[in-house]
Protein backbone atom coordinates (compact mmCIF):
# COMPACT_ATOMS: atom_id res chain seq x y z
CA UNK A 1 0.00 0.00 0.00
CA UNK A 2 1.16 3.22 -0.82
CA UNK A 3 1.07 6.56 1.55
CA UNK A 4 -2.46 7.26 0.01
CA UNK A 5 -3.84 4.15 0.15
CA UNK A 6 -2.69 4.14 3.91
CA UNK A 7 -4.35 7.20 4.51
CA UNK A 8 -7.50 6.38 3.28
CA UNK A 9 -7.42 2.80 5.55
CA UNK A 10 -6.63 5.00 9.01
CA UNK A 11 -9.37 8.13 8.18
CA UNK A 12 -11.79 5.34 7.82
CA UNK A 13 -10.91 3.85 10.85
CA UNK A 14 -10.70 7.03 12.86
CA UNK A 15 -6.83 6.24 13.05
CA UNK A 16 -4.96 9.15 11.27
CA UNK A 17 -3.25 9.97 14.35
CA UNK A 18 -0.55 7.06 13.18
CA UNK A 19 0.89 9.45 10.35
CA UNK A 20 1.61 11.86 12.83
CA UNK A 21 5.19 11.32 12.93
CA UNK A 22 5.23 10.01 9.45
CA UNK A 23 7.38 13.43 8.23
CA UNK A 24 9.64 12.89 11.03
CA UNK A 25 10.67 9.48 9.82
CA UNK A 26 13.25 8.91 7.31
CA UNK A 27 12.75 6.94 3.93
CA UNK A 28 13.16 3.39 5.04
CA UNK A 29 11.55 3.89 8.38
CA UNK A 30 8.32 5.55 6.30
CA UNK A 31 8.17 2.18 3.93
CA UNK A 32 8.03 0.18 7.50
CA UNK A 33 5.75 2.03 8.91
CA UNK A 34 3.21 2.09 5.78
CA UNK A 35 4.07 -1.83 5.62
CA UNK A 36 3.30 -2.35 8.99
CA UNK A 37 0.08 -0.46 8.78
CA UNK A 38 -1.00 -2.60 5.43
CA UNK A 39 -0.48 -5.90 8.00
CA UNK A 40 -2.97 -5.20 10.49
CA UNK A 41 -6.51 -6.16 10.66
CA UNK A 42 -9.22 -3.05 11.56
CA UNK A 43 -12.18 -4.84 11.42
CA UNK A 44 -10.77 -6.89 14.11
CA UNK A 45 -9.13 -4.46 16.43
CA UNK A 46 -12.72 -2.60 16.24
CA UNK A 47 -13.87 -6.01 17.51
CA UNK A 48 -11.33 -6.08 20.25
CA UNK A 49 -12.21 -2.65 21.58
CA UNK A 50 -15.55 -3.39 21.62
CA UNK A 51 -14.68 -6.34 23.92
CA UNK A 52 -12.69 -4.21 25.77
CA UNK A 53 -15.75 -2.70 26.46
CA UNK A 54 -17.73 -5.28 28.07
CA UNK A 55 -17.42 -7.28 31.33
CA UNK A 56 -16.79 -10.95 31.08
CA UNK A 57 -19.91 -12.44 32.49
CA UNK A 58 -20.44 -15.98 33.93
CA UNK A 59 -23.72 -15.85 35.68
CA UNK A 60 -25.19 -17.62 32.24
CA UNK A 61 -22.80 -20.86 32.29
CA UNK A 62 -23.40 -23.56 34.13
CA UNK A 63 -20.39 -24.54 36.31
CA UNK A 64 -19.19 -27.65 37.73
CA UNK A 65 -15.88 -29.46 39.21
CA UNK A 66 -14.15 -31.35 36.55
CA UNK A 67 -12.84 -34.91 37.76
CA UNK A 68 -9.38 -35.69 38.08
CA UNK A 69 -6.78 -38.28 38.63
CA UNK A 70 -4.27 -37.51 41.65
CA UNK A 71 -1.21 -39.30 40.49
CA UNK A 72 -0.73 -39.66 44.43
CA UNK A 73 -3.55 -41.92 44.71
CA UNK A 74 -2.51 -44.56 41.84
CA UNK A 75 -1.19 -47.51 43.43
CA UNK A 76 2.50 -48.91 42.60
CA UNK A 77 1.15 -51.61 40.02
CA UNK A 78 -1.29 -48.55 38.46
CA UNK A 79 1.71 -46.44 38.39
CA UNK A 80 4.53 -48.73 37.10
CA UNK A 81 2.22 -49.64 34.03
CA UNK A 82 1.68 -46.02 33.14
CA UNK A 83 5.09 -45.12 33.16
CA UNK A 84 5.66 -47.90 31.47
CA UNK A 85 3.34 -46.97 28.63
CA UNK A 86 4.87 -43.63 28.24
CA UNK A 87 8.85 -44.34 28.32
CA UNK A 88 7.97 -47.08 25.51
CA UNK A 89 6.23 -44.03 23.25
CA UNK A 90 9.51 -41.38 24.72
CA UNK A 91 11.71 -44.15 23.20
CA UNK A 92 10.32 -44.84 20.17
CA UNK A 93 10.75 -40.83 19.52
CA UNK A 94 6.74 -40.17 19.89
CA UNK A 95 7.62 -37.07 21.65
CA UNK A 96 8.63 -33.54 21.42
CA UNK A 97 8.73 -30.32 23.66
CA UNK A 98 7.80 -26.81 22.71
CA UNK A 99 8.98 -23.85 25.52
CA UNK A 100 7.17 -20.87 25.05
CA UNK A 101 9.59 -18.09 25.69
CA UNK A 102 8.74 -15.06 23.92
CA UNK A 103 9.04 -12.55 27.03
CA UNK A 104 11.56 -10.36 28.19
CA UNK A 105 13.02 -10.15 31.97
CA UNK A 106 12.08 -6.93 32.89
CA UNK A 107 10.11 -7.64 35.60
CA UNK A 108 12.97 -9.42 37.17
CA UNK A 109 15.70 -6.28 36.64
CA UNK A 110 17.08 -8.65 33.98
CA UNK A 111 17.94 -6.72 30.34
CA UNK A 112 17.47 -9.45 27.65
CA UNK A 113 15.03 -12.61 27.40
CA UNK A 114 13.49 -13.70 30.51
CA UNK A 115 14.77 -18.03 29.61
CA UNK A 116 18.55 -16.02 29.53
CA UNK A 117 17.82 -15.15 33.26
CA UNK A 118 20.41 -16.69 35.53
CA UNK A 119 18.56 -18.04 38.48
CA UNK A 120 21.18 -17.90 41.07
CA UNK A 121 22.82 -20.76 41.35
CA UNK A 122 26.11 -22.07 42.01
CA UNK A 123 26.24 -22.98 38.82
CA UNK A 124 25.05 -20.04 37.38
CA UNK A 125 22.45 -21.56 34.68
CA UNK A 126 19.88 -19.69 33.02
CA UNK A 127 16.03 -20.61 32.69
CA UNK A 128 17.10 -22.15 29.47
CA UNK A 129 19.77 -24.74 30.32
CA UNK A 130 17.74 -25.74 33.38
CA UNK A 131 15.07 -27.10 30.77
CA UNK A 132 17.90 -28.25 28.49
CA UNK A 133 19.29 -30.33 31.65
CA UNK A 134 15.98 -32.49 31.20
CA UNK A 135 16.12 -33.01 27.70
CA UNK A 136 19.93 -34.48 28.23
CA UNK A 137 19.22 -36.42 30.99
CA UNK A 138 16.42 -37.75 28.84
CA UNK A 139 19.01 -38.65 25.75
CA UNK A 140 21.00 -40.34 28.87
CA UNK A 141 18.35 -42.36 29.66
CA UNK A 142 16.11 -43.24 26.78
CA UNK A 143 18.61 -43.31 23.85
CA UNK A 144 16.75 -41.02 21.77
CA UNK A 145 17.38 -37.05 21.10
CA UNK A 146 13.67 -34.99 21.59
CA UNK A 147 13.36 -32.28 19.63
CA UNK A 148 13.15 -28.65 21.30
CA UNK A 149 11.08 -26.24 19.64
CA UNK A 150 11.59 -22.80 21.65
CA UNK A 151 8.88 -20.27 20.65
CA UNK A 152 9.81 -16.41 20.65
CA UNK A 153 9.01 -13.26 19.81
CA UNK A 154 9.57 -10.32 17.49
CA UNK A 155 12.03 -8.61 20.35
CA UNK A 156 13.65 -11.21 21.92
CA UNK A 157 13.84 -14.02 18.96
CA UNK A 158 17.80 -12.67 17.63
CA UNK A 159 18.71 -12.28 21.11
CA UNK A 160 17.82 -16.12 21.78
CA UNK A 161 19.53 -17.03 19.40
CA UNK A 162 22.12 -15.44 19.70
CA UNK A 163 22.61 -16.77 23.04
CA UNK A 164 22.43 -20.42 22.07
CA UNK A 165 24.97 -20.44 20.12
CA UNK A 166 27.58 -18.41 22.60
CA UNK A 167 26.68 -21.18 25.02
CA UNK A 168 27.11 -24.34 22.40
CA UNK A 169 23.11 -25.30 22.73
CA UNK A 170 24.22 -26.18 26.35
CA UNK A 171 25.66 -29.44 24.77
CA UNK A 172 22.22 -30.63 23.28
CA UNK A 173 22.60 -31.42 19.64
CA UNK A 174 22.39 -28.59 17.32
CA UNK A 175 19.63 -30.18 15.00
CA UNK A 176 17.10 -30.79 17.72
CA UNK A 177 17.67 -27.51 18.99
CA UNK A 178 17.19 -25.42 16.29
CA UNK A 179 13.66 -24.64 15.56
CA UNK A 180 12.94 -21.26 16.80
CA UNK A 181 9.98 -19.86 15.34
CA UNK A 182 7.68 -16.57 16.50
CA UNK A 183 4.71 -15.69 18.60
CA UNK A 184 2.10 -13.79 17.08
CA UNK A 185 1.33 -10.17 17.50
CA UNK A 186 -1.37 -7.75 18.34
CA UNK A 187 -1.77 -3.75 18.29
CA UNK A 188 -2.10 -2.40 21.94
CA UNK A 189 -5.62 0.36 21.96
CA UNK A 190 -5.77 3.06 24.29
CA UNK A 191 -9.28 3.68 26.26
CA UNK A 192 -10.39 5.90 23.73
CA UNK A 193 -9.59 3.09 20.61
CA UNK A 194 -6.97 4.47 19.22
CA UNK A 195 -3.72 2.45 18.19
CA UNK A 196 -0.82 3.02 20.69
CA UNK A 197 2.35 4.72 19.15
CA UNK A 198 5.97 4.06 20.15
CA UNK A 199 8.63 6.65 20.54
CA UNK A 200 9.85 5.31 17.41
CA UNK A 201 6.56 6.22 15.47
CA UNK A 202 5.67 2.20 15.07
CA UNK A 203 2.32 1.04 16.32
CA UNK A 204 3.28 -0.67 20.19
CA UNK A 205 2.29 -4.44 19.08
CA UNK A 206 2.31 -7.25 21.96
CA UNK A 207 2.48 -10.72 21.95
CA UNK A 208 -1.07 -12.15 21.52
CA UNK A 209 -0.76 -14.90 24.38
CA UNK A 210 -0.16 -18.16 24.98
CA UNK A 211 -2.97 -19.20 23.32
CA UNK A 212 -1.14 -17.57 19.89
CA UNK A 213 1.28 -20.73 20.21
CA UNK A 214 -1.10 -22.93 17.94
CA UNK A 215 -1.65 -20.58 14.93
CA UNK A 216 2.22 -19.94 15.40
CA UNK A 217 2.84 -23.72 15.36
CA UNK A 218 1.29 -23.90 11.90
CA UNK A 219 1.98 -20.66 10.35
CA UNK A 220 5.88 -21.53 10.78
CA UNK A 221 5.61 -25.10 9.59
CA UNK A 222 6.45 -26.68 12.81
CA UNK A 223 3.22 -29.14 12.76
CA UNK A 224 4.33 -30.46 8.92
CA UNK A 225 7.83 -30.79 10.54
CA UNK A 226 7.04 -32.88 13.31
CA UNK A 227 4.47 -35.13 11.24
CA UNK A 228 7.75 -35.54 8.95
CA UNK A 229 9.23 -37.04 11.87
CA UNK A 230 6.81 -38.81 13.29
CA UNK A 231 5.80 -37.06 16.49
CA UNK A 232 2.73 -37.91 18.35
CA UNK A 233 3.12 -36.30 21.20
CA UNK A 234 3.97 -32.62 21.62
CA UNK A 235 4.53 -31.42 25.53
CA UNK A 236 3.86 -27.66 25.96
CA UNK A 237 5.19 -25.62 28.72
CA UNK A 238 6.29 -21.82 29.61
CA UNK A 239 9.95 -21.24 29.92
CA UNK A 240 9.74 -19.72 33.90
CA UNK A 241 8.83 -22.75 35.52
CA UNK A 242 12.31 -24.43 37.37
CA UNK A 243 10.19 -27.61 38.22
CA UNK A 244 8.67 -28.63 34.87
CA UNK A 245 8.62 -32.26 34.13
CA UNK A 246 9.45 -31.61 30.20
CA UNK A 247 9.25 -35.10 29.59
CA UNK A 248 6.99 -36.75 32.03
CA UNK A 249 6.33 -40.64 31.33
CA UNK A 250 3.71 -41.00 33.67
CA UNK A 251 1.78 -38.06 32.07
CA UNK A 252 2.20 -39.75 28.65
CA UNK A 253 1.31 -43.07 29.72
CA UNK A 254 -1.88 -41.86 31.22
CA UNK A 255 -3.01 -40.21 28.23
CA UNK A 256 -2.04 -43.63 26.15
CA UNK A 257 -3.81 -45.99 28.59
CA UNK A 258 -7.09 -43.70 28.50
CA UNK A 259 -6.69 -42.41 24.90
CA UNK A 260 -7.06 -38.91 25.79
CA UNK A 261 -5.80 -36.28 23.26
CA UNK A 262 -4.97 -33.62 25.68
CA UNK A 263 -3.91 -33.98 29.36
CA UNK A 264 -2.93 -31.57 31.70
CA UNK A 265 -1.34 -32.11 34.84
CA UNK A 266 -2.55 -29.88 37.72
CA UNK A 267 -1.54 -28.91 41.00
CA UNK A 268 -3.64 -27.92 43.99
CA UNK A 269 -4.16 -24.12 44.48
CA UNK A 270 -2.64 -23.02 47.80
CA UNK A 271 -5.29 -20.98 49.02
CA UNK A 272 -8.63 -20.19 47.58
CA UNK A 273 -7.05 -16.59 46.33
CA UNK A 274 -4.02 -17.89 44.61
CA UNK A 275 -3.71 -15.84 41.17
CA UNK A 276 -4.33 -19.03 38.86
CA UNK A 277 -6.81 -20.53 36.72
CA UNK A 278 -8.55 -23.15 37.62
CA UNK A 279 -9.95 -26.12 35.61
CA UNK A 280 -14.04 -26.90 35.64
CA UNK A 281 -16.87 -27.97 33.36
CA UNK A 282 -18.76 -24.89 31.89
CA UNK A 283 -21.85 -26.11 30.04
CA UNK A 284 -20.52 -29.79 30.37
CA UNK A 285 -16.84 -28.96 29.02
CA UNK A 286 -13.69 -28.96 29.76
CA UNK A 287 -12.77 -25.38 30.81
CA UNK A 288 -10.38 -23.06 33.11
CA UNK A 289 -11.83 -20.09 35.03
CA UNK A 290 -9.20 -17.20 35.08
CA UNK A 291 -8.88 -16.45 38.82
CA UNK A 292 -9.75 -12.51 37.37
CA UNK A 293 -13.13 -14.15 36.53
CA UNK A 294 -14.06 -16.53 39.05
CA UNK A 295 -16.35 -15.61 41.23
CA UNK A 296 -15.73 -15.29 45.15
CA UNK A 297 -18.53 -18.58 46.03
CA UNK A 298 -17.12 -20.77 43.70
CA UNK A 299 -13.23 -19.37 44.69
CA UNK A 300 -14.08 -20.69 48.17
CA UNK A 301 -15.95 -23.80 48.22
CA UNK A 302 -14.94 -26.58 49.71
CA UNK A 303 -16.08 -30.46 49.45
CA UNK A 304 -16.65 -32.94 52.29
CA UNK A 305 -12.83 -33.60 52.53
CA UNK A 306 -11.93 -29.66 53.32
CA UNK A 307 -10.44 -29.74 49.88
CA UNK A 308 -11.31 -26.80 47.25
CA UNK A 309 -13.85 -27.93 44.86
CA UNK A 310 -12.25 -25.64 42.06
CA UNK A 311 -8.66 -25.82 43.35
CA UNK A 312 -6.91 -27.63 40.14
CA UNK A 313 -4.69 -25.23 39.16
CA UNK A 314 -3.79 -24.88 35.37
CA UNK A 315 -0.40 -24.05 35.49
CA UNK A 316 0.82 -24.70 31.61
CA UNK A 317 1.67 -28.00 31.70
CA UNK A 318 -0.01 -30.03 28.82
CA UNK A 319 0.59 -32.48 26.56
CA UNK A 320 -1.41 -32.85 22.83
CA UNK A 321 -1.20 -35.03 20.57
CA UNK A 322 -0.48 -33.77 17.27
CA UNK A 323 -3.84 -34.65 15.58
CA UNK A 324 -5.53 -32.45 18.80
CA UNK A 325 -2.88 -29.67 17.73
CA UNK A 326 -4.00 -29.79 14.04
CA UNK A 327 -7.60 -29.38 14.58
CA UNK A 328 -7.02 -26.42 17.38
CA UNK A 329 -5.17 -25.17 14.60
CA UNK A 330 -8.24 -24.30 12.35
CA UNK A 331 -9.97 -22.67 15.63
CA UNK A 332 -10.54 -19.08 16.08
CA UNK A 333 -9.82 -18.70 19.95
CA UNK A 334 -11.34 -16.29 21.50
CA UNK A 335 -9.73 -13.30 22.99
CA UNK A 336 -9.15 -11.61 26.61
CA UNK A 337 -8.95 -8.13 27.31
CA UNK A 338 -5.93 -7.03 29.75
CA UNK A 339 -5.92 -3.42 31.20
CA UNK A 340 -1.68 -2.41 31.06
CA UNK A 341 0.28 0.79 31.86
CA UNK A 342 2.16 1.55 28.66
CA UNK A 343 4.27 4.40 27.86
CA UNK A 344 3.47 6.15 24.27
CA UNK A 345 4.04 9.19 22.10
CA UNK A 346 1.14 11.21 21.93
CA UNK A 347 0.15 13.77 18.83
CA UNK A 348 2.27 16.10 19.82
CA UNK A 349 5.51 13.88 19.36
CA UNK A 350 5.54 13.95 23.02
CA UNK A 351 6.39 10.18 25.20
CA UNK A 352 4.30 10.23 28.07
CA UNK A 353 5.13 7.21 30.68
CA UNK A 354 1.87 7.13 32.47
CA UNK A 355 0.85 5.95 36.21
CA UNK A 356 -1.76 4.02 35.64
CA UNK A 357 -2.98 1.58 33.27
CA UNK A 358 -3.95 3.33 30.10
CA UNK A 359 -4.04 0.99 27.44
CA UNK A 360 -5.36 -2.85 26.37
CA UNK A 361 -3.39 -5.60 25.61
CA UNK A 362 -5.36 -8.44 24.00
CA UNK A 363 -4.75 -12.01 23.88
CA UNK A 364 -5.74 -15.40 23.47
CA UNK A 365 -5.24 -18.18 25.73
CA UNK A 366 -3.91 -21.79 25.40
CA UNK A 367 -6.81 -23.21 27.72
CA UNK A 368 -9.67 -21.99 25.48
CA UNK A 369 -9.19 -25.01 23.08
CA UNK A 370 -9.57 -27.52 25.62
CA UNK A 371 -13.58 -27.46 25.21
CA UNK A 372 -12.64 -28.38 21.29
CA UNK A 373 -11.32 -31.61 22.39
CA UNK A 374 -13.31 -34.07 23.89
CA UNK A 375 -10.93 -36.39 24.81
CA UNK A 376 -9.32 -34.61 27.29
CA UNK A 377 -8.35 -35.78 31.16
CA UNK A 378 -6.26 -34.38 34.33
CA UNK A 379 -3.89 -35.84 36.04
CA UNK A 380 -2.93 -33.68 39.51
CA UNK A 381 1.04 -33.60 40.48
CA UNK A 382 2.82 -31.99 43.13
CA UNK A 383 3.79 -28.39 43.71
CA UNK A 384 6.71 -29.12 45.18
CA UNK A 385 7.65 -31.71 42.13
CA UNK A 386 5.83 -29.95 39.30
CA UNK A 387 5.97 -25.85 39.55
CA UNK A 388 7.61 -23.25 40.59
CA UNK A 389 7.60 -20.52 38.41
CA UNK A 390 9.74 -17.36 38.12
CA UNK A 391 7.19 -14.39 37.65
CA UNK A 392 8.38 -11.82 40.20
CA UNK A 393 11.38 -9.69 41.38
CA UNK A 394 11.13 -10.85 45.02
CA UNK A 395 8.21 -12.42 47.38
CA UNK A 396 6.38 -15.43 45.92
CA UNK A 397 6.82 -16.85 42.64
CA UNK A 398 9.85 -15.34 42.61
CA UNK A 399 13.97 -16.07 42.11
CA UNK A 400 14.26 -16.79 45.43
CA UNK A 401 11.49 -18.97 45.67
CA UNK A 402 11.90 -21.11 42.96
CA UNK A 403 15.82 -20.87 43.86
CA UNK A 404 14.86 -22.84 47.11
CA UNK A 405 12.38 -25.18 45.28
CA UNK A 406 14.96 -25.93 42.29
CA UNK A 407 17.54 -27.25 45.47
CA UNK A 408 14.82 -29.26 47.63
CA UNK A 409 13.94 -30.89 44.95
CA UNK A 410 17.12 -31.64 43.74
CA UNK A 411 18.16 -32.88 46.86
CA UNK A 412 15.16 -34.88 47.31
Amino acid sequence: MNFEEVKNLLEKYGQTHILKSYERLNEEEKEKLLEQVARIDFEKMKDLYALSQTKVEMKDAVIEPMAYQDSAKLSAEEKAEIIQLGEEAIKAEKLAIVTMAGGQGTRLGHNGPKGTYDLGLDSHKSLFEIQCDILKNAQEKYGVTIPWYIMTSRENNDDTVAFFEKNNYFGYPKEATNYFFKQGELPMMDEQGKLVIESNGFVKEAADGHGGVFEALGRNGILNDMRARGIEWVFIAGIDNVLVQLVDPLLMGYAIKNNFRIVSKTVPKSNPDEKVGVFCKKNGKPYVIEYSEISTEHAHMRDANGELVYGEGHVLLNLFNVSALEEIEKFKLPYHVAHKKTSYMNEEGEFITPEAPNAYKFESFLFDAFSQIPEFGLLRGKREEDFSPVKNAEGTDSPETARRDYINYHNK
